[in-house]
């Protein structure tokens, strides 16, 4: 027979988290880390004036690191490259798979632009010498060029590569690197302690019967249903 859970009332909950403190100042870093990671260099600025919190890199190079993610994402990939090496060479020169990465989205741009022959010689001299070397390469390289086989690449089993979806994934990565190489996390701290506290609310959930955020947008205590 299951044992019966505790009922915490919502006078009893709303006590206990009271009791919790929490410096203003912790919460603010959690802002800003959000703005940084995100790239929201206005609001981050003006955050730091209203706010006194110092960011931990130059906002000067979330501007740059933006302007290389919006030119993966509208295609302009060869732009990106250029400003990944000015930002920091050794990014790309250290990481291999990004960069096998970003020649893979050009190759896909000049595919979607119908550029047939420079596809292929392109293909064959920047991407086929990278595929000899790393097995999981060649094997996106072939699926990228299947796509020209294809006369409509709505009946292509690899025509995803052409969707804006492919643009967003490799700006991400290249975002990630960035954020890496300039020794800040690549992912913000923020949805992490969300997933946490959903989490904890599970393992609770098991054990007692208490007041819950069931709609974290709105983080309004709800009653437990008893």
């Amino acid at each position: 027979m299951a044992a019966s859970k505790k009922v915490i009332t919502r006078e009893e909950w709303e006590k206990k988290l009271n009791d919790v403190k929490i410096r203003k100042e912790d919460m603010n870093k959690l802002v800003m880390n959000f703005l940084v990671t995100e790239g929201y260099v206005e609001a981050a600025e003006k955050f730091r004036k209203e706010s006194g919190t110092e960011p931990d890199i130059d906002l000067a190079t979330i501007t740059d690191r933006m302007a290389v993610k919006k030119a993966v994402q509208s295609g302009n990939v060869e732009d990106a490259i250029e400003k990944v090496n000015d930002l920091n060479p050794e990014i790309l020169d250290t990481n291999p798979q990004l960069f096998f990465h970003l020649q893979q989205q050009r190759l896909i741009e000049l595919i979607r632009n119908g550029k047939v022959e420079e596809a292929l010689e392109f293909a064959q001299e920047e991407l086929a010498p990278r595929g000899e070397e790393n097995h999981s390469f060649l094997e996106e390289l072939e699926r990228t060029v299947a796509l020209l086989a294809f006369e409509d690449v709505s009946n292509c089993p690899v025509g995803e590569l052409l969707d804006i979806s492919q643009r967003l994934k490799t700006a991400s990565e290249v975002n990630a690197a960035i954020l890496t190489s300039q020794s800040h996390e690549k992912d913000p701290k923020l949805p992490s302690l969300l997933k946490m506290l959903i989490w904890a609310q599970n393992q609770l959930d098991e054990k007692a019967a208490y007041p819950h955020i069931n709609d974290i947008s709105e983080a309004t205590l709800e009653d437990p249903a008893v």
